[in-house]
């Protein structure tokens, strides 16, 4: 079924305030804190939200109805996001709008080569920016009728929703011998730390994605790592 489903909620109109009104967007999305944002843009815009944390949890999504807009994060735990891109844009009939994102700069590209109709950069904070992305691809017929109102929110998201992101670390770095699950664990801190401004988590973060890459030792950085993320953890239980 597709977002029109008759089982579905009502179909409305977008209005200038409240622009994807009538839309469902599926979010691939394995960070709590940036399906948060996701949420918050959503919910603003007038958009439903569902969500899928990786690739096979997609899957079943897309295997049981279609949505308006598929936004996927270029890095998730069971494969990258290019290959959901490339497999959904050459489906018939194709989903209305496909973006890709990521905090890395050079995943655009990729994103696009797989077939994704734009780029979403994290950390997504803007509402008018989030809004122009999704609405600049849409068929005439899906947008709002006359001037769109313009308000560009910052998106603030829980910061409760960044402390699940943490404890979800500490079970991935839990066997640091596993090489493939701490450079995943690194790439998915670096990308949530820069986008709660956590610059010292995001360089360590950072660092032990390059001693991974290097193929050396990662002991040392992945107890910097570790502690960082324990003394967050802390701070929720203060709070």
């Amino acid at each position: 079924m597709n977002d029109s489903d008759p089982f579905a909620a009502p179909h409305h109109l977008p209005t200038a305030a409240r622009p994807l009104l009538g839309l469902t967007i599926l979010v691939v999305e394995d960070s709590r804190y940036a399906c948060e944002a996701m949420r918050l843009l959503c919910l603003r815009s007038g958009a439903r939200i569902r969500r899928a944390d990786c690739l096979r949890s997609a899957e079943r999504h897309l295997q049981i109805y279609r949505p308006s807009v598929l936004i996927v994060d270029m890095g998730l735990p069971d494969g990258s996001g290019a290959e959901l891109i490339e497999e959904q844009a050459n489906i018939s009939p194709r989903v209305g709008v496909i973006l890709g994102m990521s905090g890395d700069d050079y995943a655009e590209s990729i994103a696009l080569a797989a077939g994704a109709d734009g780029f979403l950069a994290k950390p997504i904070r803007s509402l008018a920016a989030f809004q122009e992305a999704v609405l600049s691809r849409l068929p005439a017929d899906r947008q709002p009728m006359g001037p769109r109102l313009l308000v560009d929110e910052t998106i603030r998201p829980d910061p409760l929703a960044y402390q699940d992101d943490m404890a979800h670390i500490v079970d991935l770095l839990a066997d640091p011998s596993d090489r493939r699950v701490v450079d995943y664990a690194a790439q998915f801190l670096r990308g949530v730390a820069r986008a709660a401004d956590d610059e010292a988590l995001a360089q360590a973060a950072h660092g032990l994605a390059r001693a991974c890459a290097r193929g050396g030792p990662v002991i040392a950085d992945t107890a910097r790592v570790a502690g960082l993320v324990q003394e967050r953890l802390q701070h929720r239980r203060a709070i």
